[in-house]
């Protein structure tokens, strides 16, 4: 009998559940947005902006204001993958967010297939595929319900703006703006 119950919890331990790969994704594309957005953000510099396309070619090609408007909506996308959800504040803002991502990807794979770089086609479809994966989960298979702003949220909404700030934006700023391409 005792094997029997060790076996249930082994595989409740292990189970694999739609609303934890969810947020898994949310979270991991969330920041990887975030922080890939930034940096384009910080692109309006126009010593930046000069130096870039030594570091990414194809930043030659597109308008300045082009690279920093992106930037912008991939930060917002990122962010919004994850503190709608989290908050229970329009929820229904996340897979809006993850559904802007996607077609973001979808024209930066047009974009890259015109320029003939296919080898960054791929990283474009994953990414597109995962954000679209995760509007249609949070939109239709799992939706998060709105819910009352309370302390624990707004703890684990500033937690997780202080760990962006930490982790993604002042390394990426450091790295932008002291490492010469």
């Amino acid at each position: 009998m005792n094997q029997h119950i060790e076996r249930q919890a082994t595989r409740r331990g292990l189970r694999f559940t739609l609303n934890g790969a969810l947020w898994t994704l949310q979270v991991l594309f969330g920041f990887f947005f975030a922080g890939s957005g930034f940096g384009k953000v910080l692109l309006y510099d126009d010593a930046l902006y000069a130096a870039a396309p030594r570091a990414v070619a194809w930043y030659a090609a597109v308008p300045q204001p082009l690279i920093v408007f992106i930037g912008v909506v991939e930060v917002l996308g990122g962010i919004g993958l994850v503190l709608p959800a989290m908050t229970g504040v329009r929820p229904k803002l996340t897979p809006l967010a993850a559904a802007g991502l996607t077609l973001t990807m979808i024209l930066a794979a047009g974009f890259h297939v015109v320029r003939g770089e296919y080898e960054l086609v791929p990283a474009t479809v994953v990414l597109g595929g995962v954000s679209a994966f995760v509007a249609v989960g949070r939109w239709k298979l799992r939706p998060v319900a709105p819910g009352a702003v309370t302390t624990a949220h707004v703890v684990r909404s500033v937690a997780v703006l202080g760990a962006l700030a930490l982790l993604v934006f002042a390394p990426t700023w450091y790295t932008m703006t002291n490492v010469h391409f």
